[in-house]
């Protein structure tokens, strides 16, 4: 599967964005999916996921603000950011897992203004 990430720009702090991972084909049931980001000069870290088997996880540091969700129809995951922070700032990937087999898509930007 390939994944197409997109739905980065710049935001004020307090704003919203939308992400979209558009897959290639199939992935719910099949392929646990992350989202991920990578802050300037820091390790990208886990944001939120869901399993194949439709479980949410999300970073203590987003929990009650971002909201991951999917829709089968159209092979995308989405992820919902409500009251962004600088700190939120960096580049967002989409994940996917299935057994010892993952796909990274491209990153896209979100730069959260103060």
């Amino acid at each position: 599967v390939q994944l197409q990430a997109s739905g980065g720009g710049l935001v004020q702090a307090g704003g919203s964005l939308r992400l979209s991972c558009a897959a290639s084909g199939s992935i719910f049931s099949i392929y646990d999916i992350g989202w991920y980001r990578q802050a300037p000069g820091k390790q990208r870290e886990l944001v939120a996921g869901i399993t194949s088997g439709g479980i949410r996880n999300y970073a203590d540091s987003v929990k009650g603000r971002f909201t991951i969700s999917g829709d089968n129809a159209k092979n995308t995951v989405y992820l919902q950011m409500n009251s962004l922070k600088p700190e939120d700032t960096g580049v967002y990937y989409c994940n996917s897992k299935h057994g010892p087999f993952q796909t990274w898509g491209q990153g896209t930007l979100v730069t959260v203004s103060s």
